[in-house]
């Protein structure tokens, strides 16, 4: 869209999608899975209903990912600063109703960050949605398998593998997490080995697209479910 085309949009409809995420290790998957997903998400739900999405924030917080090459990671008042002026930015524009949708659970503290904005802005309305871990969604992923992780087959989708990379057939024990979230970013890469938490290395196809749909599904309910008021 060019700038004359979102004034017109706004004359009738003044919702919004912000899609953030993270560039980090992902085992044998892009260091982009985190921008991929939520942004790819977000345009899949919300094109039928001609809602704009905006491009994605592609540096999140992953300072334990730091000693995996290509892994950037952003302090958390740098992140909550940049979304913080997005919003602003987008409320300027004249969106009042604006969807985020976050694929990375270490940009957790923009959640709040988020929340706090909308307080300071009471004609405006925000909501935070974690794409893979929403009800639904996650749901449809411990009905195909448990065993599910970062790294893992849950996050191999056709659009997040690298071509001439082939997956390990075997299934990862799962590593502790209560142990992991203690490490130092080099212990936690030795720990890792190749950065899959635990589970198998890919699933069929036919099981990663039925969780997108239901991906697909949950996020446009957002889009037309109620926004308190706004």
């Amino acid at each position: 869209m060019n700038w004359m085309q979102v004034e017109a949009y706004l004359r009738h409809d003044d919702r919004a999608v912000l899609p953030i995420g993270s560039t980090e290790q992902h085992c044998y998957l892009s260091l982009t899975v985190d921008c991929i997903l939520p942004e790819r998400v977000a345009l899949d739900a919300a094109e039928p209903l001609g809602i704009p999405v905006f491009p994605v924030l592609s540096y999140g917080v992953t300072p334990y990912f730091r000693n995996f090459p290509g892994s950037i990671s952003l302090r958390v008042e740098t992140h909550l600063a940049v979304i913080h002026d997005i919003l602003e930015s987008m409320a300027a524009s004249g969106f009042r109703r604006i969807l985020i949708v976050n694929g990375h659970g270490g940009n957790g503290a923009a959640q709040q960050g988020a929340l706090e904005w909308a307080a300071d802005h009471p004609d405006c309305r925000v909501k935070f949605h974690n794409w893979w871990n929403a009800p639904r969604t996650w749901a449809k992923v411990q009905e195909i398998d448990p065993v599910a992780s970062h790294g893992s087959w849950m996050e191999n989708f056709p659009w997040t593998r690298l071509p001439g990379v082939e997956m390990p057939a075997t299934q990862k024990p799962m590593a502790d997490l209560t142990h992991l979230r203690l490490l130092p970013p080099a212990a936690l890469r030795e720990y890792l080995v190749d950065g899959n938490y635990g589970g198998l290395y890919q699933r069929p196809d036919a099981d990663m697209l039925a969780i997108w749909q239901e991906a697909v599904e949950e996020t446009r309910g957002l889009l037309v479910g109620s926004w308190g008021g706004a």
